[in-house]
């Protein structure tokens, strides 16, 4: 069950990153060529997007509880992303949906500054971790153990 939840928490990772870090990095980069002051309502709008997605996959990689796959489903389609940027540009970009909104543009950049590399390969560290493929020990049942002598813990 704790791997299906996480499968569910990739989907969620993958739509934040498109989604929230596509838009607050388009927005931020918007603000700063048109020489716009980033302390404005939509500047911090943005950075909060972007601090939002970032405490979202520190959750995922830090917490042993949660499954390794959540974090590494989307690590691997940012790597292979990646990898497809290397051998046809043209392709990668074309291959980002909804091309015509802000946030895909935002993606876009990620992608083609390199930093999507990085974050790819930081999000499949845990699926090398042997323990967060196990679920934590358990808390220890006296009830379940009979007494050798009678007595009653």
């Amino acid at each position: 069950m704790r791997h299906v939840l996480g499968v569910v928490l990739a989907m969620v990772t993958g739509a934040a990153l498109f989604l929230a870090a596509g838009w607050g990095v388009a927005e931020i980069t918007s603000l700063h060529s048109r020489g716009a002051v980033l302390t404005t309502t939509s500047g911090l709008a943005a950075y909060g997007a972007v601090l939002g997605v970032g405490l979202l996959l520190g959750i995922l990689l830090a917490v042993p509880a949660i499954s390794p796959v959540a974090a590494g489903l989307p690590g691997i389609a940012l790597l292979g992303w990646s990898a497809l940027l290397l051998v046809s540009t043209r392709r990668a970009t074309r291959l980002i949906p909804l091309q015509g909104h802000s946030f895909a543009a935002g993606f876009a950049s990620l992608l083609t500054s390199g930093v999507l590399v990085l974050v790819g390969a930081v999000m499949v560290v845990p699926l090398f971790v042997p323990s967060r493929w196990r679920r934590g020990p358990a808390e220890y049942d006296y009830n379940d153990e009979p007494s050798e002598i009678g007595l009653i813990r």
